[in-house]
């Protein structure tokens, strides 16, 4: 009964910035890795960034290490994406995901997550 809801993308010129969120909600999230993956169209759905309940580890891909921040209120039920000097590159849709995996290589791993948004559209024109 869990739900993962995004929020926040749009339009945005190449360099701008973007912060997308995930409000989750109906089931204890706060014990869930949550990542965000992205999908541009006629390409496979990829890993973006991950952040684990516990020890708070985040992961990135490479691509948008130090352009992407990910956080996460557990008060809240909430998680957040802040992107920075966005290329058209990263034009895709963005889905809000939560696992219960808690190691790099499981993390990164579309299959391993149980809960999904239904995703946010972030375009970056060059």
């Amino acid at each position: 009964q869990g739900q993962l809801v995004e929020s926040g993308g749009g339009l945005v010129q190449a360099g701008g910035s973007l912060r997308v969120s995930c409000a989750a909600s109906g089931r204890d999230f706060e014990f869930y890795t949550m990542g965000w993956f992205r999908q541009a169209p006629g390409k496979e759905r990829e890993f973006v960034a991950a952040i684990e309940w516990g020890s708070r580890i985040t992961h990135y891909m490479d691509s948008v290490k130090g352009r992407f921040t990910i956080s996460r209120d557990f008060a809240l039920n909430t998680m957040s994406l802040q992107m920075d000097s966005l290329k058209p590159e990263d034009t895709a849709l963005y889905y809000c995901a939560a696992t219960r995996a808690t190691t790099y290589g499981d993390v990164v791993r579309a299959l391993n997550y149980n809960y999904w948004g239904q995703g946010t559209q972030v375009t970056v024109a060059a």
